[in-house]
């Protein structure tokens, strides 16, 4: 079995021992070193070789930026994974733009931590939930905008159709329409079909459709 090889960068040793410890219950995974600064990670980066960094944002010294610009510098085929609490729109997109392959938050579930590894393993870039949602697009009274699809769903729902009738008529799953309707509940702030059906009348989604209400 070919295992990832990994190195976790973080200043905070229970945070560090704890995904330490999670990782080394996979069997294709190996901890290849556990450091606290990203003078450390870029002084052993060379020598220990690993896959996948996973790197804390806000470390003493050099920070996560800095540290990513140099490891991939030191060692371009690394893949970084920022692991941090901060949800913010400029640190996950300015993480990004210095390299990063991937962000996550730290209160993610624990085995989002393997499913990320995994994922930029592949040449993918992994966002968490949290950081798609703070990425997303704003209305402009700052809620989180609807993708197209969504849009298109909703007109669909609006209708009075059910999930199954929606599921049909775009050739998706009953389970793809229920999630996309729990996101566009979300998104609204809206908790019932009546109240999607409102929203929909009165930002013009039913113009042109017939529908009367």
């Amino acid at each position: 079995m070919t295992q990832t090889r990994v190195m976790i960068v973080d200043d905070h040793p229970m945070v560090a021992e704890g995904i330490e410890a999670l990782l080394e219950t996979w069997d294709d995974l190996q901890v290849v070193a556990t450091v606290s600064s990203g003078q450390e990670a870029i002084d052993c980066v060379c020598e220990v070789a690993p896959d996948v960094v996973l790197l804390d944002l806000n470390m003493p010294g050099i920070g996560g930026l800095s540290t990513t610009e140099i490891l991939l510098e030191r060692r371009p085929e690394t893949r970084i994974l920022i692991l941090s609490m901060h949800d913010s729109p400029e640190y996950i997109s300015t993480a990004l733009s210095h390299g990063a392959q991937g962000y996550l938050l730290k209160d993610v579930p624990t085995e989002e931590i393997k499913t990320a590894i995994d994922a930029v393993m592949t040449g993918a870039t992994y966002l968490c939930t949290g950081a798609k949602a703070s990425l997303a697009p704003k209305t402009k009274d700052g809620r989180e905008a609807l993708t197209g699809r969504e849009q298109t769903i909703l007109l669909e729902l609006a209708q009075g159709k059910s999930n199954k009738d929606v599921a049909h008529a775009l050739d998706i799953s009953v389970r793809t329409v229920e999630t996309h309707r729990k996101n566009i509940k979300r998104k609204l702030g809206i908790s019932s079909t009546a109240g999607l059906t409102r929203y929909a009348l009165d930002h013009g989604v039913l113009q042109g459709t017939g529908v009367n209400i």
